[in-house]
């Protein structure tokens, strides 16, 4: 037994409540080290001594390159448990509890593992429209300015630009198309008062950019997106402001014996508004100062917004811009006044590593998925990685959370600031196609980039910020699209179900299952350039004919 491999970390995503009398408990193994394993649990607090505890077997629900997880689920009376666990290998059983391993247990029900009280609190509590999302995400300037166009005019209106005209209008025009294909999620990147087209560097978070249109426009395209069953979030970006923000303007015009000087991070006097800058910014971008979210001032003045565009418009959530780089303080306080004034609002950061620590239930709900972007870059497009390491990865990428939060995590294929994932693909449309069905196949909330539909493609931003080509729609992608998001919303296996590999091979066949409740389906891939039969045992030796290229459900 390779007792170096084995992991348990108490109230972690190795252990956690989904409601008052549910636990799951896991436990990391090395690979195929493992015979069987057992966790026994009770009242940390019960009258008797010894401790009278329930025996529960575990079963293994993910694998990766090097470990075995096992998982349980607990049903219990008891708010406060005690647990350990009993792990088999051939004729070697080692308990395991919190000092570590031994061949008998002796230790008193206060070594083991503990979860001190089941407080309905701190029960992970996602939104619970979030598992029925597919997304829409709007790069609004490249989008459309009428129905089925985007007239491209580039505008410079005082201090604020654009590049190639699309506005709010063009989003409430098109909200047909967007519905058509099957989304219920409209994500738009920054829509206020800005200097640069893309909206980064926020002159005004209470104002709409007037080159995007009005407040009415916005209150307009809210009640019509949840007119049509649809829900909106918005893209708030506090890790710094533009440099025309009204705080900022101050500490330039009176630099030391600004009222705002410690709105900003870590300036140094006399402030300088050159490349390089000598005060923090994003990356070293003089345009972007850096907010001192730390400061109490600007932490309110952040939580306002936040209030603001739900209370007065409605929004239903937010993506977070930088969150990594922003103190985790402010983001607690940030969701306790979103969650105040909608409880079921939708808080999503973009972290592009492991977000674990930004995902405990008293921040975010949801981070942006590039692991997920990542792993299928490298499979479906360049296929520089087999089936079978694509299967140990994305099972090690769910593991990183509980469950519920990694049915909620952004999933995509590309974004405003990636390149196109056709463009990985060398133009190749059948890639693209067989990574959009595992994208509506896969746990998690699946995103669709405008203008995939439309085969944009391109690594550089003018390109991957491309116009949304209205006149050359891909008809025969968008209706794969639209069959593959009726797919998944006719499946709660695909919304809500587990994930077991069944097969791989080193010629791209890839099959898994995914089941929930009285739900389940099997989902077969076949990434490569012939077309394969396949015979599951499952349907009695029955032979499936997958194309190249191809995935399908069964």
């Amino acid at each position: 037994m390779i007792k170096e491999a084995i992991l348990h970390m108490p109230l972690s995503q190795y252990a956690y409540a989904i409601n008052e009398n549910e636990l799951v408990i896991r436990i990391r193994t090395a690979k195929n080290d493992i015979d069987s394993v057992y966790l026994y649990f009770g009242d940390r607090v019960a009258y008797v001594e010894p401790i009278p505890v329930t025996v529960v077997k575990l079963e293994r629900t993910a694998k990766d390159d090097l470990f075995d997880y096992y998982e349980a689920h607990i049903n219990t009376e008891y708010t406060r448990v005690c647990y350990y666990f009993l792990l088999c290998a051939g004729n070697e059983k080692l308990y395991y509890y919190s000092r570590g391993f031994d061949k008998k247990m002796d230790a008193h029900r206060t070594e083991y593992f503990q979860f001190p009280f089941i407080r309905r609190e701190e029960v992970i509590d996602e939104p619970e429209w979030v598992a029925d999302a597919v997304m829409y995400h709007i790069f609004p300037d490249s989008f459309a300015s009428g129905k089925r166009e985007l007239i491209n005019v580039k505008e410079t209106r005082g201090l604020v630009e654009n590049k190639l005209g699309g506005t709010l209008r063009g989003v409430i025009e098109n909200l047909d198309h967007i519905k058509d294909l099957g989304c219920n999620l409209i994500y738009l990147n920054p829509i206020f008062k800005a200097n640069s087209y893309h909206k980064y560097d926020t002159i005004d978070y209470f104002d709409i950019d007037p080159l995007f249109g009005t407040k009415d426009d916005f209150k307009e395209l809210v009640e019509k997106i949840h007119a049509n069953g649809m829900r909106i979030i918005l893209d708030g970006v506090f890790n710094h402001s533009g440099p025309d923000f009204f705080a900022f303007k101050d500490v330039m015009e009176n630099q030391e014996k600004s009222g705002y000087k410690d709105w900003f991070y870590d300036l140094h006097f006399p402030l300088e508004y050159k490349d390089p800058p000598n005060y923090e910014c994003f990356a070293y971008v003089k345009e972007m100062p850096k907010l001192n979210t730390g400061n109490p001032e600007v932490r309110k003045y952040i939580c306002d917004v936040g209030r603001y565009w739900i209370k007065e418009f409605d929004i239903d959530g937010w993506r977070l811009d930088v969150a990594n780089e922003v103190d985790h303080d402010t983001w607690r306080a940030f969701r306790k006044a979103v969650k105040e004034e909608k409880k079921d609002a939708f808080l999503i950061a973009e972290i592009w590593e492991d977000a674990d620590v930004w995902l405990k239930g008293d921040q975010f709900d949801s981070a942006m998925n590039y692991t997920f972007t990542y792993l299928c870059r490298d499979f479906f497009a360049k296929n520089i990685i087999s089936a079978s390491v694509f299967d140990d990865m994305i099972q090690k990428s769910f593991v990183r959370y509980p469950w519920p939060v990694s049915l909620s995590q952004m999933n995509f294929l590309d974004s405003h600031d990636v390149p196109r994932f056709l463009f990985y693909c060398n133009g190749d449309k059948r890639k693209l196609q067989l990574a959009t069905f595992y994208l509506m196949m896969a746990p998690g909330i699946p995103s669709v980039f405008y203008g995939d539909e439309g085969l944009i493609s391109g690594d550089t931003e003018p390109e991957y910020r491309a116009p949304m080509p209205w006149n050359d729609l891909d008809l025969d992608f968008s209706d794969k699209i639209r069959s593959w998001i009726k797919t998944r919303k006719d499946h709660p296996a695909l919304r809500y179900g587990d994930y077991k590999c069944i097969k791989t091979d080193e010629e791209g066949l890839y099959i898994f299952s995914r089941e929930c409740k009285d739900d389940k389906v099997t989902v077969i891939i076949n990434n490569s350039a012939k077309d394969r039969v396949v015979t599951l045992t499952e349907q009695e030796g029955k032979e499936i004919n997958v194309p190249c290229f191809g995935g399908l459900i069964i």
